[in-house]
């Protein structure tokens, strides 16, 4: 088998393997706004991945009789595969082992957080895409030293601003490539020119002019360093590369050209070249920079090596607690990574500097360059407060590192089968492993979970009244909502209101520009003021249950619990000081309704442990309902309405409860 062909079993393999785990519908975070933004051809959260956009609303194109969410997720199993059959063809041929090529590929393909990437709709499996694309040109253009493919890699590298900058990650070893050329000198023209093409990205995606210039200085400098080519000829390279790059670049006009035309997802509102450049500098977030730290750095590493733990046998214990028999898998597949790492730099050196300085930039660069806060999940004992942790752990940030560790292990799987005159099937067999060690917790086509997104907007949307207001807490009460709103066209009555989005002003504006929710600039307590525009207008206000009690306070004082909302009963709305004491009455018949349905829809199943705990969340939240029509002392703790439901009650004594049935 020749290493083309080997590399092409490997994307099949993986895309099998995607496809047959792919997420039927919308997923929880970032998904739903990705799917209503391609829907709409719209603008997801800064920094807006205009370039990702675009190519999710072409793919759906071609895939008009699958359902539009699983068109997108397809997309990323694409993606993932493609990287995978990629990388088999690079290690293929410069090790001329097509088999080792395959088993890199395959156990690359398989850790867990290229797996979780690659079955949902979301942009990091584009990104690990161009990210190995950038190599294998590089790769190329080192070899054959034709200024083509160096040219192609810094089209490829210019192209991580509209799409994601993670894919930058990778500049170092496309650097080193392109610079580090057989039996010739190096190419340090060529190398210092796309370590401009780096330099100016970065610039941009921070939204700094000198460092911009520094970087389009570098690409000119270039031309004048000494080179096998003539004068002239590095000049025609250079303008070549800032050509490509300025091509590359263009693609944010999408953010202002199609702002311009407010569709339906519009985050940061990017109409103005002012407003374009906050976007992309994602001025909406406090980036960290590279210091002072956010977290120790003993601790930011030591995080690392709990995502590591997390990504070749998952299913031996698919939560944040490490197992005995997980840890064990980690080891072995740590020792083959070992092997392989010796095994490749016997065999060529070249790469193997590539895929070591990969895994060092995936893995430590970017624990370097990030500057993550303590992980959701980690070090609760040490960092205590909920401002010093993440909103979610952050591995798949790391997936260049473990992509890296992936393709030595396979190596490994190789080197000792060979080293002991094993059967090569062994060693395949071994490298694809963690395909069956992880399949069952990566799986997001089992039930409940396949279908809860969509369960949890139906549930917050469809027991509201005509034109309703819905007040929610957050990513993942909302971006369901947008895709049921924007794809299958559900309540498209209901306006949405995000609350931790309404400082920013870009926001306020379109709830006044949409929603006639008009709010002056002054205003103190932005929420209360949406609150009181919509009682104006005579529209109904409620509420989430996932929001909380504080929150729901400054909207109203009275409450009617509705399935899994509260709508507000208040006539002029206020919190506990304009109206006293929070109330919540339950509506039992339309409360009981919703539980009902929920049980009918759960069928007595439960979420599978996993280590986001965003499903079981909310699958405890569908409770409420449930909750609260059978709340009595022998039967419903009051702690859980209170913590899991935002219900704030007295203990079950009282002779006046803040909640009771109606």
């Amino acid at each position: 088998m020749t290493p083309r062909r080997a590399a092409w079993l490997a994307g099949a393999v993986m895309l099998a393997v995607y496809v047959a785990t792919l997420a039927p519908g919308v997923t929880f975070w970032d998904s739903g706004e990705f799917i209503a933004a391609a829907h709409a051809l719209g603008i997801p959260h800064p920094p807006g991945t205009p370039l990702f956009v675009l190519a999710l609303s072409a793919w759906t194109k071609l895939w008009r009789f699958l359902p539009f969410a699983t068109a997108t997720n397809l997309l990323s199993a694409v993606c993932a595969a493609a990287a995978a059959g990629l990388t088999g063809l690079w290690i293929g041929r410069s090790l001329r082992s097509p088999v080792a090529g395959f088993c890199a590929a395959i156990t690359a393909g398989a850790m867990s957080s290229v797996w979780q990437n690659a079955t949902e709709t979301e942009v990091y499996s584009a990104s690990l895409l161009l990210s190995v694309a950038a190599i294998v040109v590089a790769d190329r253009a080192g070899e054959t030293g034709e200024r083509r493919w160096t040219v192609l890699a810094a089209y490829l590298l210019a192209l991580a601003l509209p799409l994601h900058l993670s894919a930058i990650v990778a500049a170092p070893v496309v650097i080193l490539l392109v610079t580090d050329r057989p039996n010739a000198p190096r190419a340090w023209n060529a190398g210092v020119g796309l370590l401009g093409v780096c330099i100016a990205v970065v610039g941009a995606s921070r939204v700094s002019i000198p460092v911009a210039a520094v970087g389009v200085a570098a690409v000119v400098a270039s031309a004048l360093l000494p080179g096998s080519e003539r004068p002239r000829s590095r000049a025609t390279h250079v303008a070549s590369v800032v050509a490509v790059s300025v091509v590359a670049f263009t693609a944010l006009l999408f953010l202002l050209l199609r702002a311009r035309h407010d569709p339906a997802i519009n985050q940061g509102d990017p109409n103005t070249w002012r407003r374009v450049a906050s976007v992309v500098g994602r001025k909406q977030y406090e980036v960290a920079g590279l210091w002072p730290r956010q977290a120790p750095i003993w601790l930011q590493l030591a995080n690392w090596f709990e995502y590591a733990d997390w990504q070749v046998a998952l299913s031996l214990g698919p939560t944040v607690i490490p197992t005995v028999w997980r840890v064990l898998a980690t080891c072995a597949f740590a020792a083959l990574g070992i092997v392989g790492a010796i095994w490749h730099r016997r065999n060529d050196a070249r790469t193997w500097r590539a895929v070591g300085l990969l895994f060092l930039c995936g893995s430590l660069g970017v624990i370097v360059y990030l500057n993550f806060k303590a992980g959701r999940s980690f070090a609760w004992r040490f960092i205590p407060e909920d401002a010093h942790h993440e909103a979610r752990d952050r591995d798949y940030f790391f997936v260049l590192g473990f992509w890296a560790w992936g393709i030595w292990a396979g190596m490994g799987a190789i080197a000792v089968v060979r080293r002991f005159a094993l059967p090569l099937a062994l060693g395949v067999a071994v490298a694809a492993l963690p395909i069956a060690l992880n399949w069952s917790a990566v799986d997001r086509r089992a039930e409940p979970e396949a279908s809860l997104p969509r369960e949890v907007a139906a549930a917050l949307l469809d027991p509201l009244p005509h034109r309703a207001v819905l007040f929610v807490a957050g990513d993942n009460d909302t971006y369901p909502l947008w895709y049921a709103q924007q794809v299958e066209h559900r309540r498209p009555d209901v306006s949405i209101v995000t609350i931790p989005l309404l400082p920013a002003r870009w926001y306020v504006e379109e709830l006044g520009r949409r929603h006639g929710l008009v709010v002056p600039s002054t205003v103190g307590d932005v929420a209360a003021a949406v609150a009181d525009a919509a009682r104006a207008s005579g529209r109904t206000v409620a509420v989430a249950l996932t929001v909380p009690a504080a929150d729901r306070s400054r909207l109203s004082n009275a409450w009617r619990m509705t399935g899994l909302v509260a709508i507000d009963q208040s006539a002029t709305g206020g919190g506990p000081a304009a109206g006293g004491r929070q109330g919540i009455t339950v509506d039992s018949a339309a409360t009981r309704a919703a539980a009902a349905a929920v049980e009918r829809w759960r069928h007595g199943r439960s979420v599978k442990p996993a280590l986001d705990p965003t499903n079981e969340y909310f699958m405890n939240v569908l409770s409420c309902p449930g909750l609260a029509v059978a709340r009595t002392p022998s039967n419903v703790q009051i702690a859980v309405l209170d913590s899991l439901c935002n219900l704030p009650v007295r203990s079950a004594e009282s002779r006046s409860p803040r909640l009771y049935p109606r």
